[in-house]
């Protein structure tokens, strides 16, 4: 039987990096995942790319990750925010002495620097692929018996399968969920001029359009959120053609478009779950919450998951406590609750304002958004919220070693 002090069941960017995390601090995980490594590895596997926060960039330099991303994400120092293409809007700039406000990374080089560094890490057990078959959680701790018939132990088990966490649904954990009439076409496109390093999120009835600066400065990933019934259609577009609705919904200010690689299409939803904790049990990462795309928060909302969650069982061992020790995870549950449940609310509500048509509708938001480039203390609030850096942060996403 393999012994642990977590067993994180899910491989992906949440699960690794709490396990990268735990056994920096010299807490044992064995991490289980049914997917095959050299398939997620694959170009093709996922072609999302994602803005990480400053907070959670500082995360993965504490813990050993950044170094093996060196020189491979594009640095955002502006965020301008518009209503269409209509003049005015909201621009959140770092200073120059400032960190940026996030660092994009095309998703498929992110895990792979953190399956490197948990590889590489001690106490950390990689089992992928491979299935749990059977989950007990009780008094006496948990047990894994996977499906080739190895048995795993520990005094806690994580859920971090994402999305649709069977482990989620097995403890019973009610769910509040809904779909969007919208789906994701991700894409990555080549430009005439340079990005220099800003992000544009722009708003249509229709929904969002993010540009979102990759390395060099001539390329940027697109995120375009078409109604759902547009997106097989959308999907089937020539490539010039594809190219030319793209420059359309940019206004033409990056020059010439061209496409770049494959696309790919994401239904929309939103889900959050009642509790992010049962007995011998956490969630983590989209296992407990998922969010619209819209403000660019669901990754660094698992990041900060995983901060708080190691920060908790860490010191929680230095006290000689039981991981799956219910005051534990009570802490762990108090604090992730209200951050997770604010920054659903906000982007779900950004979501159905801004898909209000009609130009009423389009005059209220630009006069809000002209009202935040104004307000000084409200505009560094939301600059904060961008950077991850909004309520009590755990030392990880301070930089800090527990």
């Amino acid at each position: 039987m393999l012994r642990a002090d977590v067993i994180i069941l899910g491989g992906g960017l949440i699960g690794l990096t709490l396990a990268v995390a735990l056994g920096r601090h010299g807490l044992s995980a064995i991490v289980v995942d049914p997917a095959d490594p050299e398939t997620i590895a694959a170009p093709a596997f996922d072609g999302r790319a994602t803005a990480v926060a400053s907070a959670s960039y500082r995360m993965l330099e504490t813990i050993g990750v950044a170094e093996r991303l060196e020189g491979g994400g594009c640095p955002i120092r502006a965020i301008r925010v518009s209503d269409g293409l209509a003049p005015g809007g909201i621009l959140f700039d770092a200073a120059d002495e400032d960190d940026p406000l996030g660092i994009m990374f095309e998703n498929r080089r992110l895990r792979a620097a953190l399956r490197e560094a948990a590889a590489a890490a001690d106490g950390v057990t990689l089992l992928m692929p491979a299935r749990a078959a059977e989950v007990v959680r009780d008094s006496a701790g948990v047990r894994v018996a996977l499906d080739d018939g190895r048995l795993l132990a520990a005094p806690l088990l994580v859920g971090a399968e994402g999305r649709n966490s069977p482990t989620r649904e097995a403890a019973g954990i009610t769910v509040a969920r809904w779909r969007y009439d919208h789906a994701a076409i991700v894409t990555t496109v080549s430009h005439e001029r340079h990005h220099g390093n800003v992000a544009y999120e722009i708003f249509y009835p229709s929904g969002p359009f993010a540009i979102l600066p990759m390395l060099p400065g001539t390329r940027s990933a697109i995120v375009w959120s078409v109604p759902a019934g547009d997106a097989a259609a959308v999907m089937d577009l020539p490539d010039r053609a594809m190219a030319a609705e793209v420059e359309k919904r940019m206004g033409g200010f990056l020059g010439a478009v061209g496409t770049e690689g494959p696309r790919w299409s994401y239904k929309l939803g939103f889900h959050h779950a009642a509790t992010m904790t049962a007995e011998r049990l956490a969630l983590a990462g989209d296992a407990a919450h998922g969010i619209h795309p819209i403000a660019g928060q669901g990754l660094n909302l698992g990041f900060r998951d995983a901060a708080a969650l190691t920060q908790v069982l860490v010191e929680g061992a230095r006290l000689g406590l039981d991981l799956g020790d219910a005051q534990l995870l009570g802490r762990y549950q108090r604090w992730r609750s209200l951050d997770t449940l604010s920054v659903a609310a906000a982007t779900d509500g950004l979501t159905r304002i801004y898909g209000v048509p009609g130009r009423a509708a389009s005059a209220v938001r630009r006069f809000g958004m002209g009202l935040v480039q104004r307000i000084g203390p409200l505009k560094a609030q939301l600059m904060a919220e961008a950077r991850g850096e909004s309520g009590e942060l755990p030392l990880l996403l301070r930089g800090l070693a527990i």
